[in-house]
């Protein structure tokens, strides 16, 4: 009985507002605590539940995933996929530009979880559950309004 209504109260449009809602502030909050673990706001790095906890250490993890790179390169992406999270995470939040958000954070967790697979290999992608982040932000996309200049698709 109660799975019945949180289904049906779902299909309703307040559910799916709800929906998104959840996706949005979700997906932001990965976004902007990768971050934040980049610049030491986690704790510092070796500590219990830290990734990186300093950029230097980031910029390193992001050689090993691009190892066929030159470092200056891989540095220079390293800085861009940050610049790119933060942006994202702001337009998650904001709502600005959603669809685009959440496809352009489709795209870069694809990146990811490509450059992860052929580095250190596919189960790394699975146990920090890229590809569930990956298909949320697309979810998140169908959930968003159309985006400007789209011609609607019709049903037959």
């Amino acid at each position: 009985m109660v799975t019945q209504v949180a289904f049906t109260t779902l299909r309703t449009g307040a559910g799916r507002r709800l929906v998104a809602v959840a996706l949005r502030v979700a997906l932001a909050a990965a976004f902007a605590s990768a971050v934040a673990d980049r610049f030491g706001l986690w704790g510092r790095a070796g500590e219990p539940g830290v990734m990186w906890g300093n950029y230097a250490a980031f910029l390193d993890y992001t050689w090993l995933l691009l190892p066929v790179l030159p470092r200056a390169l891989s540095d220079v992406l390293g800085g861009v996929a940050t610049a790119l999270e933060v942006v994202l995470s702001v337009w998650l939040l904001s709502g600005v530009q959603l669809a685009r958000g959440a496809v352009a954070g489709a795209g870069l967790l694809a990146l990811f979880a490509l450059a992860m697979c052929c580095s250190v290999g596919p189960k790394s992608v699975l146990d920090y559950s890229v590809l569930t982040a990956f298909a949320a932000r697309l979810s998140l996309a169908g959930y968003a309004q159309p985006l400007r200049g789209s011609v609607p698709v019709r049903g037959r």
